[in-house]
């Protein structure tokens, strides 16, 4: 009926929206204010959830997807920062992943762009529209800025500033130049320079490039800001997060810093699969398949499976003493890398034919070696 309230149907799919949880981070901060007298500061870990966004599904982008969060909390050492620039050089380095920056930037140099551009009260607005440069352009930007009432000359003077600079100290002067008439600007040189002296000390394998074009969007960020995009494919971000010094301060509990970064899963697995970069051998959980030929090999081979799946390697035995063919068959459906085979002739010889299906070589090897080899194989 007209002017009638809203049916619970109705209602249902908003509220559901805004119930959705949006991130990690958040709630892991309640966590630490309810948890704070029984955690040892600083604190660290690591979590994998679902989390979900308002976008159009798309691929690269869903509503539902796995975040894998990293976060060091209660210290506001900046040694925090480092790890985690040596924890994205460990992650891709086993995930094979090498087409890839690391775009750092801090919000305290942002605020002094803001402060030198006489814009400091629309910070806010300022990283809302930066942040958006990848998709609209530099052109959008502007803009942006304008319709939010920035005018011509400030406009200007953050067109000069953010730009992409070298993570090293030559970069770091450059950016000086540009804000050196802002405290806080000042500050965050001066953290980024301690970063770049621990970066220089070790090296970690991954490019880096000082970006002031990252904003990151959301508020809780204070300090250094960090994203992970992909050189070869265009898939955008598949790392994210920064330094928060006040998140914990909206639960009661003030003063207590942290930083983090998140890996978004599903990204990493589309891009990973877009470059062919799956091992084969990850399309089974099976390593390796015992083949009996005869029901005089099942015993021996019942042992060996028994010792394999003991040592933590995923193992089967087909059910029954089959044709060989039907056995390699089944191995070749199921992805499974390797086949050990047992008839008269290897059980009179305490051995077994093993069988690389992915190769097609294959080799005699003792019972009480084969263990071994496939702790080396897999």
């Amino acid at each position: 009926k007209e002017n009638s309230l809203p049916s619970s149907s109705d209602l249902l799919p908003q509220i559901a929206d805004k119930g959705l949880r949006y991130d990690l981070t958040v709630p892991f901060a309640r966590f630490v204010v309810q948890n704070r007298n029984e955690i040892n500061f600083p604190f660290r870990r690591s979590q994998i959830q679902p989390v979900w966004r308002a976008d159009r599904p798309q691929k690269g982008r869903y509503r539902e997807f796995y975040q894998c969060d990293a976060d060091i909390i209660g210290t506001n050492s900046l040694l925090s920062e480092y790890e985690l620039i040596c924890l994205y050089s460990m992650v891709f380095e086993k995930l094979n992943i090498k087409d890839y920056i690391l775009k750092v930037n801090n919000r305290k140099i942002l605020e002094g762009v803001a402060e030198v551009a006489n814009c400091k009260e629309r910070f806010k607005e300022l990283t809302i529209a930066i942040d958006k440069y990848d998709k609209i352009g530099w052109e959008g930007v502007s803009k942006e800025l304008y319709t939010s009432g920035f005018d011509s000359k400030s406009i200007e003077l953050i067109k000069e500033s953010v730009k992409t600079f070298t993570f090293n100290k030559d970069g770091l002067d450059q950016i000086e130049n540009l804000i050196r008439t802002s405290p806080i600007g000042l500050e965050g040189i001066d953290e980024m320079r301690e970063i770049i002296s621990y970066y220089n000390s070790s090296r970690p394998n991954v490019k880096i490039e000082m970006d002031l074009k990252l904003a990151r969007g959301l508020d809780y960020y204070t300090g250094c800001i960090f994203e992970v995009v992909p050189t070869s494919i265009s898939t955008g971000s598949i790392s994210g997060g920064g330094r928060y010094d006040n998140l914990t301060e909206i639960f009661g509990l003030k003063g207590v810093s942290g930083v983090g970064i998140s890996f978004g899963l599903d990204r990493i697995y589309d891009l990973m699969d877009d470059l062919n970069l799956f091992d084969e051998s990850l399309d089974s959980f099976t390593q390796i398949l015992f083949c009996p030929m005869d029901k005089d090999s099942i015993p021996v081979l019942l042992g060996q499976l028994n010792e394999h799946r003991l040592a933590n390697i995923s193992s089967e035995i087909y059910p029954k003493a089959d044709k060989l063919k039907k056995q390699l068959d089944y191995a070749n459906k199921n992805g499974i890398k390797y086949c050990a085979i047992m008839g008269s002739m290897e059980l009179n010889k305490k051995e077994v034919t093993l069988k690389n299906m992915f190769t097609g070589e294959q080799q005699s090897v003792k019972i009480e070696d084969l263990l071994i080899l496939m702790h080396e194989s897999v």
